[in-house]
């Protein structure tokens, strides 16, 4: 139910759910909700161990009242151990520094949307830096841009099937591999070492990404 904000029986409820130690899938699906939107809660709002429902909502409503049709840029509060080892786990994977830490304080916005100022000035970067980094994340599918016409400004926006598109993208670019590696294979000879060896490698890696993209589209569902 995109757009209905979380109330204060939400709130509770999510922290009834992590005293009975369900799963953030599972305290989401029990509030017909996504699971990032509890993911973003509670980075918000200090986390599973430090959630609090009361003072949750409170801060809320003072980030609501705070906000004017020309709202103020907020600050970006200091990252926390764990969200640091968040961001470096994903640069070890292959993201981009910039590009991990845009991701990830798109993941802790509420509705999962910033504009490219917003995002600037909560990481301390040049709007150049940002630019960069969105284009490397919506090639990967992990973000898309959507404009704001009244303010003739791109808003920048991780979705909840954002893991389902990085997914498919990378598989299709794995099956191009596998097509270049055949035609070389075939190039070289399917008789030779070379080719059997490419051959090998194409096929290997055919399998294998058909079978993510099945595995993917399968449990899309989770993510919705």
């Amino acid at each position: 139910m995109p757009g209905r904000r979380l109330t204060q029986q939400d709130r509770q409820r999510i922290a009834a759910g992590l005293a009975d130690g369900l799963s953030y899938r599972e305290i989401a699906r029990r509030l017909d909700r996504p699971t990032s939107t509890i993911t973003r809660e509670l980075a918000r709002n200090g986390g599973p161990a430090g959630y609090r429902p009361q003072q949750a909502h409170q801060a809320t409503i003072q980030r609501a009242r705070r906000g004017t049709p020309a709202p103020p840029l907020e600050a970006t509060p200091p990252v926390t151990t764990m969200e640091q080892e968040i961001i470096e786990m994903v640069v070890r994977a292959g993201m981009p520094r910039t590009a991990a830490r845009v991701h990830h304080d798109l993941m802790l916005a509420e509705d999962g949307r910033r504009t490219a100022a917003e995002l600037a000035h909560r990481l301390k970067v040049s709007p150049a830096s940002v630019s960069v980094a969105v284009n490397f994340l919506a090639q990967q599918g992990f973000v898309r841009r959507e404009r704001d016409p009244r303010r003739r400004r791109d808003i920048y926006v991780i979705d909840d099937e954002a893991w389902y598109h990085a997914i498919m993208i990378s598989e299709r670019r794995t099956l191009e591999t596998v097509r270049a590696a055949t035609a070389a294979a075939e190039t070289y000879g399917l008789d030779s070492p070379v080719g059997r060896r490419l051959a090998k490698t194409a096929a290997y890696l055919e399998h294998v990404s058909l079978d993510i993209m099945e595995s993917a589209g399968r449990w899309r569902h989770l993510l919705t």
